[in-house]
């Protein structure tokens, strides 16, 4: 019989802050020969909102939405596109953050760009979230040692866990594989590498977890 499973030709790579979705992303999309979407780092008000200065979350979120806006507005993913992207971000994620972030009259008006803006936009066909504790992260974060990030707290850095946790635990939009990445290393480990391309090769329907360590992955 005819192998009809086709590769989804946008996949989204998720998480949290150093869990690894960049490195994922360009490893994909160098496999698929793919478009590479990576997420903006030219945020001019980050280093400020980190360091706690009024109004700096505003103007940071701000910033970002509009750049991911205009980065997935250009994404030529149609049903008559034979392209395939890989993207190291979801739209949704920059409401994620806000919801973190902002008062609730900066909510009101964030809303109202937020909403506009995620109409005009495709979905995923296939979004890969990356897992990781907040522990796990803290270590890659210090490793790493970006300026930036150093103002990064570890109450912060949790509240980002959790709100990830939350956010894909009802997540419906797209097709969902969910790795986590705090017993694998697939930077370092070309087994674990190799393990999680074979799964992301698969058919994927709905939810189904990648279980490190020999397991094989369930679907919920």
């Amino acid at each position: 019989m005819a192998n009809l499973f086709e590769l989804p030709r946008y996949i989204a790579v998720e998480g949290p802050i150093r869990v690894g979705k960049s490195t994922l992303a360009r490893i994909l999309a160098e496999r698929l020969n793919a478009q590479r979407v990576a997420e903006p780092d030219d945020n001019p008000f980050l280093k400020t909102f980190y360091e706690g200065e009024p109004g700096a979350a505003f103007q940071a979120q701000f910033a970002f939405l509009a750049r991911r806006f205009e980065q997935l507005k250009t994404l030529d993913v149609g049903a008559r596109s034979n392209k395939t992207v890989v993207a190291d971000y979801i739209f949704e994620k920059d409401k994620l953050f806000a919801y973190l972030n902002l008062s609730d009259v900066e909510l009101e008006t964030y809303n109202r760009y937020y909403n506009y803006f995620r109409e005009q936009l495709p979905t995923p066909d296939l979004v890969v979230y990356l897992q990781a504790s907040p522990e796990v992260l803290r270590k890659r974060l210090k490793k790493k040692s970006v300026a930036a990030e150093k103002g990064i707290s570890q109450d912060y850095l949790e509240a980002v866990v959790k709100a990830y946790e939350h956010f894909f635990f009802h997540y419906t939009a797209s097709d969902l594989l969910i790795v986590n990445t705090s017993d694998i290393d697939f930077v370092d480990r070309n087994e674990d590498l190799q393990e999680l391309l074979r799964k992301v090769s698969e058919p994927i329907k709905g939810t189904q977890y990648f279980l490190p360590l020999g397991s094989e992955a369930a679907s919920a």
